[in-house]
């Protein structure tokens, strides 16, 4: 394993990444727009399906935000591992950016589970149901948002 973040660090991207400002900046200012696009749609569904503004559609919630998600999601997930390859092998023995994935990869297993289940506008889901989910897809968003942010910290 350490060889192949070895190998990864020294691709010709990776090098530039660490030595070029403004494709660095350009790269991290796209990863933290996906996130934002992503939490920023995620939180209000989410607080939906917990009960806030019954007044509001779900479906009309879902449809609109649902795809908002997943953009911001395509944007993160595209632009992460080109950051992650600038420091592969400090980020990968750091457990706040092991957490990180464990929250990404729980928060999209949810909604692939929930929306399979349910449709894109969760019809049929009971109240239960879907506030049980949106709880934890809370706690995997914001705590993946959390630890990403915190590796900012832990990392010399």
């Amino acid at each position: 394993m350490d060889e192949v973040l070895a190998a990864l660090q020294a691709t010709p991207v990776a090098q530039y990444l660490r030595t070029a400002r403004w494709g660095y900046a350009a790269l991290n200012t796209a990863h933290v727009f996906g996130i934002a696009v992503l939490v920023g749609a995620i939180l209000p569904l989410d607080l939906r399906l917990l009960g806030f503004w019954p007044q509001t559609s779900r479906a009309d919630l879902t449809r609109i935000l649902v795809p908002v998600a997943v953009a911001g999601l395509v944007l993160a997930a595209a632009t992460g591992p080109l950051l992650f390859a600038m420091r592969a092998e400090e980020y990968a023995a750091l457990g706040i950016f092991r957490l990180k994935l464990v929250f990404i990869a729980l928060g999209i297993a949810g909604a692939l589970t929930l929306h399979r289940a349910y449709g894109l506008a969760l019809n049929g889901a009971s109240e239960r149901r879907v506030a049980v989910h949106a709880a934890l897809s809370l706690v995997c968003w914001l705590g993946a948002l959390v630890c990403g942010r915190f590796i900012a910290f832990v990392v010399e």
